[in-house]
This record gives C-alpha cells, structure tokens and sequence, in this order.
C-alpha cells in the first residue's frame, strides 16, 4: 500500500509538472484540464479517496482522443508510416508537423495507464 502511495504522489506531482509546461502551448486549454484531472486523481488516491468509475471515464476520454490523434494527418500512424519514425525528443521544440501530435498521444497513453493503475488497485482493495 506504501508503494502505491508513493507511486501517486509521483505521477501526481509529475502531472502538474507537465500542465506547468503546457502553459507556452497553443491548445494549452486542452492540456491543462488533461494534465490537472489526472492529477487530481493521483493526488487524492495518495489520501485514500478513490473514484474508480472517474478513473474510467477518463480513461475512455483519452483514449479515444489518442486513437484521434493516432489516425490524424501527421500523427503516430504518419509518423510510422510516412516518416519513418524518426525520433521525437532532438530538441523540445517540435519543428517537424508529426512531433506535437505524437508527443500528445504518448503522454495520453501514460495518463491513461496510470488511470488504469490506480483503478486495478482500488478494485483490488475495495474487494
């Protein structure tokens, strides 16, 4: 349980480390809320409060936004296919028209997969 605690205060405050930073970004309206909920989420799940089917409708939001991005023009499956998955982190700004939207759809998947995390584990307490 210790683990799990720590686990959340990490993502947590790593969250709002990156809403931080996307305060500088065109759609930071988009960002902040993304990057602030899942935040939330992890901050309260340190503290023992638990919204499991919040978890899950964030979830269902940011994947379906990632398979949006995945099939966007100049998104991952471009970015794959077209370009040749050259890399992504040369330097933070993203010259290239495929860097943002596959930046964007990593960080939803590691979002998503720490809503995923901490949903298992509060079902596994709860039962």
């Amino acid at each position: 349980m210790l683990a799990f605690v720590i686990v959340n205060i990490i993502f947590c405050l790593s969250f709002l480390v990156f809403a931080y930073l996307n305060f500088n970004d065109p759609d930071w309206y988009l960002w902040v809320p993304i990057y602030v909920a899942v935040a939330a989420c992890c901050g309260l799940a340190a503290y023992g409060m638990y919204y499991p089917n919040t978890y899950l409708g964030l979830t269902a939001f940011y994947l379906i936004y990632a398979v949006k991005l995945y099939f966007d023009k100049d998104g991952v499956r471009d970015w794959i296919i077209k370009y040749r998955t050259p890399s992504l982190v040369e330097s933070m700004k993203a010259e290239k028209p495929f860097i943002e939207n596959t930046r964007e759809f990593f960080g939803l998947l590691i979002i998503s997969t720490a809503l995923i995390i901490d949903y298992f584990v509060v079902m596994n307490i709860a039962a």
